[in-house]
């Protein structure tokens, strides 16, 4: 008789996974990527947030242009990850798609953008990213942009420490539309100041779909207890990342296990309630321990959370369930749209 095995039948969502870009290996095919669509099947991975990474430039109408010009064209390259035939996954931009496309055995392709600076000055491009799908939107990414301030300033494109103490105007207005737009407010790489007023702003809870506890491991890109009682407050979540400098300091991928992932889920579960914590792997973009190197692999995380006595429901909670909710407290918050007669 099988050994019973804790993945089974769990809806499980990664939210956080980038894309090679501009080229990279075919998503259909068992390639050299973390994640493709055979390793998800493999790995019993129902849902991905697939981000469109735009590395912070210069803040001029140039940068702003092209920043834009990238996101829309990496949109269009995770929304082919779903072809009309069938052949691929299913684009699902709802909570009750991606129930969908489990219950069908269907991997849920889940868009997603990785720094407002793809948004540049222009509100109303919020509006373009809601109608191609997108779910959730990073605040910043490593350097200031003109919504907020980051975690990590870059030096090199001649940031101070602290430019907007926080969110800018623009940023606190790019909440509240994103708020009536559904989509979720992710605060990875943000400065803790653009974190917590981003979390006390948002009528729907914000989330880090990266990071990791700053108790753990002390990096600005981790989130400190303060952080993470602010997530628990506003019924926020913390998805646990796997890039290994932000489990321990300065290790490399070889260095760690997938222990070393299940002591950060441990932690934030401890101080915020199993509620409050997820996945996020960021594979394609940094992620991957000795064990957990790919998409396939996920079904070891579950079994190591199970033998540290993590129930079915708790599991299900992590994996998946949290995220739903949330997207669920999104699509409710959303604002009507209204159409003239």
């Amino acid at each position: 008789m099988k050994d019973f095995d804790p993945h089974d039948g769990i809806l499980a969502i990664d939210t956080h996974v980038d894309i090679p870009w501009p080229n990279g290996a075919s998503p259909f095919e068992d390639g050299p990527r973390c994640v493709d669509l055979p390793k998800l099947r493999a790995g019993r991975v129902t849902g991905v947030c697939f981000a469109a990474y735009v590395p912070q430039d210069k803040r001029d109408e140039a940068g702003h242009l092209a920043a834009g010009h990238r996101a829309r064209a990496m949109l269009d390259t995770i929304a082919a990850m779903a072809p009309a035939d069938g052949s691929g996954g299913v684009l699902a931009t709802s909570a009750a798609a991606i129930e969908a496309a489990f219950a069908s055995g269907k991997t849920a392709i889940i868009p997603a953008i990785e720094n407002g600076y793809a948004l540049g000055t222009d509100i109303a491009s919020l509006d373009d990213f809601a109608a191609r799908g997108v779910r959730y939107i990073t605040l910043t990414h490593n350097g200031h942009n003109d919504l907020a301030d980051a975690a990590i300033p870059r030096r090199d494109l001649n940031d101070v420490e602290v430019e907007h103490g926080g969110l800018s105007e623009l940023g606190r207005a790019a909440v509240k539309r994103m708020n009536e737009l559904g989509i979720l407010v992710d605060v990875s790489h943000a400065a803790k100041s653009t974190m917590l007023q981003a979390a006390a702003l948002s009528r729907t809870p914000v989330l880090a779909t990266h990071s990791c506890m700053r108790a753990l491991c002390d990096h600005p890109r981790n989130l400190d207890d303060e952080q993470l009682e602010a997530l628990r407050d506003v019924g926020g979540l913390v998805q646990v990342t796997i890039v290994s400098n932000f489990l321990r300091p300065k290790a490399r991928a070889v260095d760690l296990s997938v222990a070393d992932i299940a002591d950060h889920v441990d932690y934030a579960v401890n101080k915020i309630g199993v509620d409050h914590v997820g996945i996020g792997t960021d594979f394609d973009g940094g992620g991957g321990v000795r064990g957990f190197m790919n998409a396939s692999h996920a079904p070891h995380l579950t079994r190591e959370l199970a033998k540290r006595g993590y129930d079915r429901s708790a599991l299900k909670k992590i994996w998946g369930g949290n995220f739903l909710w949330l997207l669920r407290q999104a699509e409710a918050a959303r604002k009507p749209i209204l159409v003239s007669q």
